[in-house]
């Protein structure tokens, strides 16, 4: 296959499932927001999410005050955001236009309707006041965007890279989620008023990759940060845990490798063992931060690596 249309196939599922963590990471960070707390620690958690994003200097850059309604504007609508939602779903239609022979009709017309209806919703300056509603619009239009993609292309490798692009980009999303709350909830410790709801901060982190329901039915007791952690971390039957994305990733990038042991297929595979592997108790619990710090630079290079192996190479 043309590493150019392969380049063009990752980064589309990557950019619409960017946009989708984007909005589950911003959604949880909103709902938590509302929760009592004091407004230190709530600027401390925006602020906390933006260095996580990798988008603090870029933000200010553009603004001089910090303030929950200036990073979602940010992070949702403005174009000189390359992260922001708007810039993913624009750079996700312009690679799926790229790519249009190999692509079902279903599928380029379900890419180019949402990038087109986001432009008609965030017109709306209403979308700033209820933000969960469009979040929850984002997310839908990426599970259409996905569910037409498996029901309608050849499992070939044009398929296989677009699943890579998928959980590469959900593995560092779901490590970026869980690690902004356990810096929100490191940051709020000495607070009087995290006690009394702990429960629905955690609660949010579990919704906003929609495992809420998940935890209950596998853990059947108390919400607890270890459990939610060892939950994203490593269990291989939870769709969004990093085990689960890891398998994945491991599972296509065999099927394009060609029996050959690559160097993605290697770094894929050390994380891999590595999450598989791992003890998620209390001797764990105070490196969870460093841990997901780690695994996010893991992340990085096998991105890199898989551009270098297969793709076009990327600047590091």
């Amino acid at each position: 296959m043309l590493s150019r249309l392969a380049d063009h196939l990752f980064w589309m599922s990557r950019y619409i499932e960017r946009a989708e963590n984007t909005a589950r990471l911003l959604d949880v960070q909103h709902q938590s927001s509302m929760l009592p707390g004091g407004h230190d620690l709530v600027t401390e958690s925006w602020r906390a999410l933006l260095t996580l994003s990798e988008l603090e200097d870029r933000y200010w850059a553009s603004r001089d005050k910090l303030s929950a309604e200036g990073v979602l504007t940010f992070m949702v609508a403005d174009p000189s955001n390359p992260s922001s939602i708007v810039s993913c779903l624009r750079s996700a239609r312009e690679n799926a236009r790229a790519v249009r022979v190999v692509l079902a009709p279903d599928l380029w017309e379900a890419v180019n309707s949402s990038w087109l209806e986001s432009q008609s919703l965030l017109r709306n300056p209403g979308w700033i006041r209820d933000p969960s509603r469009f979040f929850e619009w984002v997310k839908l239009r990426s599970h259409l965007c996905r569910g037409v993609m498996i029901g309608t292309m050849l499992k070939d490798e044009a398929y296989f890279f677009s699943r890579i692009g998928t959980f590469l980009e959900r593995a560092d999303n779901t490590a970026r989620i869980l690690d902004v709350k356990y810096v929100s909830h490191a940051a709020g410790e000495a607070s009087s008023h995290l006690g009394r709801t702990e429960f629905y901060f955690w609660a949010s982190v579990l919704r906003s990759v929609s495992a809420f329901e998940i935890y209950r039915k596998v853990y059947r007791d108390v919400v607890t940060p270890l459990r939610i952690a060892e939950l994203l971390i490593q269990r291989a039957d939870l769709p969004r845990s990093l085990l689960a994305c890891m398998n994945e990733l491991t599972i296509n990038l065999q099927a394009v490798s060609g029996g050959q042991q690559g160097g993605a297929l290697r770094i894929a595979g050390r994380m891999q063992a590595e999450l598989r592997y791992l003890s998620v108790d209390a001797a764990f619990a105070p490196t969870i931060h460093q841990f997901l710090t780690a695994f996010l630079e893991s992340t990085h290079r096998l991105g890199l690596r898989i551009s270098e192996d297969f793709l076009v190479p990327i600047d590091a």
